[in-house]
């Protein structure tokens, strides 16, 4: 049956704006105003429009499975076999002896990586971290008996992990926020993680998370490189012992925000950087004092150190 078609990147240079008619017996393009072939034996790319008999669905029929995938044993290709003396083989059917012939690895694993890519959607991840994600969790998981254990804590330790191995370090409380598991569950996994792989991180430090959060707060990149320098300076001087790289990157835009024109409250801050206002608040008090050595020395104050926030 011939019908009108509209291609992007075909048309007939006689006629560039007029429709093509499809011939679906020979698979050519024609052009509507001239009748040139503009495109022979195209190739229908859709799927099948033939239907067996023992083909219950309605949905249109497709007879190629998923995309090759590296993770899975016979990377994830596979030939499906109906059970013996069955007149149909339906949609749900093929999922319940699809899941059947996977081995238990396979499943933790199918489980895994659809916890990942939801999570992935949510923060909008590039493919490369999810695959390196993957990857951590089938070599720790194994085909290790993990019973009582969350595939979906192991998926976001791995995850962690993988962002820290890419040089984007997120926090536990972003990745318990897009999971369905506590930040004291992802920090168990990670540690046993980290362990069982004899994986080394490089430490983190509070210009990992600046320019991140300041996005996040609509802060402009002065402000945003004032306080990568603060929060660097600050660990590079020793002046915030024991406080985390979070938290001192929090009050090192605290400091750089309250000196410009964007001043910006910890309760904000605190929001984005998923750290309480009464740590940020200790981080800053322990900076303040130092607040001369800490700024660069390019910065344009707005607000002069002596008025800034003692507390």
């Amino acid at each position: 049956m011939d019908k009108l078609i509209q291609s992007n990147n075909v048309n007939c240079p006689y006629h560039p704006q007029a429709d093509l008619i499809e011939d679906s017996h020979a698979g050519d393009s024609l052009c509507s105003e001239c009748a040139l072939v503009v495109g022979e034996r195209t190739i229908d790319v859709g799927s099948e429009w033939r239907r067996f008999s023992n083909e219950k669905s309605s949905a249109g029929p497709s007879r190629v499975g998923g995309p090759e995938n590296l993770l899975f044993e016979g990377r994830g290709l596979s030939t499906m076999i109906g059970p013996a003396g069955s007149g149909s083989f339906g949609k749900l059917d093929y999922a319940k002896y699809n899941i059947s012939q996977m081995s238990s690895s396979d499943r933790a694993l199918k489980t895994a990586l659809k916890s990942l890519e939801e999570m992935a959607d949510k923060l909008h991840l590039p493919s490369t971290i999810v695959d390196e994600a993957g990857s951590l969790f089938k070599r720790f998981h194994g085909g290790k008996s993990l019973k009582g254990r969350s595939n979906n804590a192991i998926a976001s330790a791995c995850l962690f992990i993988a962002f820290r191995q890419e040089g984007n370090p997120r926090t536990f409380k972003e990745l318990c926020a897009v999971s369905s598991v506590s930040v004291k569950e992802i920090k168990r996994e990670f540690k046993r993680i980290l362990s069982n792989l004899s994986i080394t991180l490089n430490l983190i430090t509070p210009g990992d998370f600046t320019a991140r959060f300041c996005n996040s707060l609509g802060l402009p990149y002065s402000v945003q490189r004032s306080a990568h320098h603060i929060g660097e300076k600050a660990m590079e001087l020793d002046i915030v012992p024991g406080r985390s790289p979070i938290s001192v990157a929090a009050a090192a835009i605290y400091m750089a925000s309250q000196a410009s024109n964007n001043p910006c409250s910890r309760k904000d801050i605190g929001e984005v950087a998923g750290t309480a206002e009464a740590t940020i608040r200790q981080a800053y008090r322990l900076m303040l004092p130092s607040a001369s050595l800490l700024f660069p020395a390019d910065f344009k104050f707005a607000i002069p150190i002596k008025d800034l926030p003692q507390s």
